[in-house]
């Protein structure tokens, strides 16, 4: 229990951003979630570059929730190709990986 997940999103709106956050905190996919932003985002899309406003949402989770929680950012992302990143977070406070997974049962 020493380990935690981190999964990231961005999306163009800071309501959006809060559903997800919201929704994957209810479900217990996620221990919390936290929105920051804006940020400006310079990217390739449809042949042309693109910037774009976007907020980012950071979930803390347990590893064996992470399948879950990414198939409930793709089925309510508003992108077609949303960015989902996933970093295992090695080391940390003892008590807060312990709280992470507490927070994550179902």
């Amino acid at each position: 229990m020493d380990q935690i997940c981190v999964v990231t999103t961005v999306v163009d709106a800071r309501g959006v951003a809060d559903v997800l956050a919201a929704a994957a905190v209810a479900g217990r996919l996620a221990a919390c979630a936290q929105v920051g932003g804006p940020v400006d985002s310079t990217y390739w899309w449809q042949s042309a570059i693109q910037t774009t406003a976007e907020w980012q949402v950071r979930f803390k989770t347990a590893p064996d929730r992470v399948d879950a929680l990414v198939d409930q950012l793709r089925a309510n992302h508003p992108y077609e190709v949303p960015e989902i990143l996933v970093s295992l977070e090695g080391s940390g406070n003892p008590g807060y990986t312990a709280w992470v997974h507490e927070q994550t049962r179902p």
